[in-house]
């Protein structure tokens, strides 16, 4: 047998194959056929690595060890979409397009629920793929893209660009998943979109690659088509797998005919959808509308009205927060909502269960806020039988330590500060993943472990590196997952400030304020050492926050914990770019407008951030600057009126160019 020629045929005959199933959607290999070749042309690869082709599938299905996800910065940023939620929204949408272009002609897609990517190609070859990230730098994802089968490593013309897409996961790939995870006792993944997102970001690609993810590309940044759908076209020709499911449309009752019929039809597609995206499909246009701070003007998300399903509230039980606070929490008659099954709902306080007049027995409406989030609607009044009315607790469900009204004579809260479920619940807190993000210790792991006694406090944690022998007795505990939890530790003490501060469980203290304070600070002593006045002079911290900052540095145990921290290793230094303040932005407000040639929105707020000011949205008489690029709108006009600084590319380049010197 001719080797070379054989992997040549093999390669054209898969290649084909994967062109005929994706983008063609009429295959002519079943899957036991394109198996046994694949297998072929790896075994031959394998044994004559010089005869390997550089278009060769077995690039896109092989299997990769990371050792962790490093970030890959997007030549341009990718952006969100807007919105909107109704007929009265859309109209809004195409108002304000028409008004700008009369007679525009418009492109709906479907609107993939899964996890968003960005591939780079350079002179046809696949060089990376990251997830969008915080819009300007993502995760690098590459080996496991790699595992997809109908991303080619290769494409049909030589060209280099980005293109973005959506990676997900078929709802039939999704339910085999899980049910081999119930036989393994291992949890069920909530939805398709989770379980993808999840799998995209494994550090080991043979993982990604069992689990058969799927993904569809919809957008070239910089095409140089003239039209969306001929840019939807050009990447299938090039061999990319685009959804054939778009459709162009010319008026207002084209485009809601569209949304109507895929509403209704959802369902019947392979993977999940949660809306339709509408844009201006002329690229000109789009270039014309531009942007706002947040969004492209040029194109908007429509999301489908969440499904709502009727099932019974068995019972309101309370749970414990980390800072005390009581929770009413419905348990429900289990029942599927948009893909996955929900047994309980948060009821948030007792006026929010007094307003939607809940009673136990009562039959409910209920659906997912955003397709996400489990909400119980309201009772089913003509249903209403048997029920028994709610009454809110007077103590608290695990210490009995009776409850106080907090300042916003809302929430309850439990003032014990040793009682259990507070303690648990600062624990799980902790180490999440906005925190110290140490993997291998879940909800479950850390009330086992409290339960048992092995741990009690935030310090305990950190000790658990010396218990190595102890740990692997537990049942579920090997050596490899205890070396790996106690790596994850070792990694988390090496956490920048901010992530130290919001692990900390400070009341009212989430991600972003915690990074505010480590930027202003720099280090832990500085910002123990902050006044009262001090921290309430700070943008985005009131007085309410500066007091709950100042009294948890003032208290003697959290001194102390901190100076536990400290000798367990735990870094207490911002690790990033600090402030370095300039007069031209200290304490200054900034709008940005229009479009800037030489730099993007989010390098320009990078630099107000770092230098003291801060970047805000809207323009108003609070606002001290307006940054003016190309095209910039209203808000120009707005700061005109009211007299405000404007700064204009030439003069903000040059300023930039003075903070170099």
């Amino acid at each position: 047998m001719d080797i070379k020629k054989r992997i040549e045929e093999l390669v054209n005959i898969l290649n084909q194959a994967n062109e005929e199933y994706y983008l063609n959607d009429n295959p002519t290999l079943t899957d036991n056929e394109y198996d046994s070749l694949l297998d072929e042309l790896f075994k031959l690869e394998k044994e004559y690595p010089e005869f390997i082709l550089p278009n060769s599938p077995t690039h896109t299905v092989g299997t990769k060890v990371v050792s962790k996800l490093n970030k890959i910065t997007h030549k341009t940023p990718m952006m969100s979409l807007q919105d909107v939620f109704n007929e009265s929204e859309i109209i809004d949408f195409f108002n304000r397009v028409d008004k700008e272009s009369p007679n525009t002609e418009y492109i709906c897609e479907l609107k993939m629920d899964g996890l968003g990517v960005n591939l780079t190609y350079e002179k046809g070859v696949l060089v990376s793929a990251a997830t969008r990230g915080d819009s300007v730098t993502g995760e690098d994802i590459t080996h496991n893209i790699k595992t997809i089968k109908y991303i080619p490593n290769m494409l049909k013309e030589p060209v280099s660009l980005e293109i973005r897409g959506e990676i997900y996961m078929k709802k039939d790939i999704f339910n085999e998943l899980n049910i081999n995870r119930v036989k393994n006792g291992e949890p069920e993944f909530q939805n398709p979109r989770n379980a993808a997102a999840g799998s995209a970001r494994q550090l080991d690609s043979a993982i990604c690659k069992e689990r058969k993810l799927d993904c569809y590309l919809y957008h070239v940044p910089k095409t140089e088509c003239s039209t969306q759908s001929e840019t939807l076209e050009y990447l299938k020709r090039i061999g990319l797998p685009i959804n054939p499911n778009y459709k162009v449309v010319h008026n207002l009752n084209e485009l809601l005919d569209y949304i109507n019929y895929w509403t209704d039809h959802r369902d019947d597609l392979p993977y999940e959808i949660d809306g339709i995206v509408i844009k201006a499909n002329n690229i000109k246009l789009q270039h014309n509308l531009g942007s706002t701070a947040k969004y492209p003007r040029w194109a908007v998300a429509y999301k489908f009205p969440a499904k709502q399903v009727i099932t019974r509230l068995n019972d309101i039980i309370f749970t414990v927060g980390r800072t005390g606070q009581i929770t009413p929490n419905a348990v429900l008659e289990p029942i599927k909502v948009a893909g996955s099954t929900i047994r309980r709902a948060t009821l948030h306080n007792e006026q929010y269960v007094l307003d939607k007049d809940l009673h136990i027995g009562d039959h409910v409406y209920l659906h997912k806020a955003g397709d996400v989030i489990p909400e119980v609607v309201g009772p089913v009044l003509e249903r209403r039988g048997n029920v028994e009315p709610f009454k809110m607790i007077k103590n608290c469900p695990i210490c009995n330590t009776p409850l106080e009204l907090s300042n916003s004579e809302i929430d309850y809260f439990c003032p014990n500060i040793n009682c259990p479920a507070r303690s648990i619940e600062s624990l799980i807190h902790f180490v999440s993943r906005s925190a110290l993000n140490i993997d291998g210790l879940g909800e479950r792991i850390i009330e086992d472990f409290y339960n048992m006694g092995i741990i009690k406090n935030k310090v305990d944690i950190l000790d658990l590196v010396n218990k190595k022998a102890e740990l692997i007795e537990l049942e579920g505990f090997g050596n490899k997952s205890v070396d790996n939890l106690i790596n994850a530790i070792n990694e988390a003490k090496k956490s920048s400030l901010e992530r130290i501060i919001y692990a900390l469980g400070i009341n009212g203290i989430g991600a972003k304020t915690a990074k505010i304070l480590a930027l202003k600070y720099h280090t832990m002593d500085n910002l123990m050492a902050a006044s009262l006045e001090e921290l309430t002079s700070i943008y985005d911290i009131g007085p309410i926050l500066a007091q709950n900052i100042f009294d948890y540095f003032n208290e003697p145990s959290n001194i102390m914990l901190i100076n536990d921290l400290k000798a367990h290793g735990v870094n207490m230094e911002y690790i990033g770019e600090k402030i370095v303040e300039h007069d031209l932005f200290k304490d200054k407000k900034f709008v940005i407008t229009g479009t800037i040639s030489f730099m993007t929105r989010d390098e320009i707020k990078h630099i107000i951030e770092t230098h003291g000011g801060r970047s805000i949205d809207s323009v108003s008489k609070n606002t001290d600057i307006v940054i003016v690029g190309d095209n910039p709108g209203s808000k120009y006009d707005k700061a005109v009126a009211l007299g405000i600084t404007i700064w204009d590319e030439t003069m903000l380049k040059d300023i930039i160019d003075s903070l170099e010197d």
